[in-house]
């Protein structure tokens, strides 16, 4: 199988998955990523989260749900990375309060 250039460039391309934690911004979602790592001292289990901008171009994600985020070309001062779908939608709160 033979590859083109831009086949070969999404593939190097990092994924992480992560929850929506805000989607207030126009086309743009803040995804928070956890994991989990061992203390390098105390060989504990610590839960480390970091937050990661990411472009949402049609508006498709929102708070609480599982998201697929891919790196991209910076397209602003914050954001780096690119919504590739979405995994699991969260639960609403409106449809619970209703």
């Amino acid at each position: 199988m033979v590859k083109t250039m831009a086949e070969e460039k999404k593939a190097n391309k990092v994924e992480k998955i992560g929850k929506v934690v805000s989607a207030k911004m126009t086309k743009t979602i803040v995804v928070e990523v956890t994991r989990r790592v061992a203390h390098p001292l105390y060989k504990r289990i610590v839960t480390k989260r970091k937050k990661f901008y990411a472009h949402d171009e049609k508006s498709q994600a929102n708070v609480g749900d599982v998201v697929r985020i891919i790196e991209c070309r910076p397209i602003s001062k914050l954001k780096r990375w690119d919504l590739k779908e979405v995994i699991r939608k969260g639960e609403q709160l409106a449809d619970i309060a209703d």
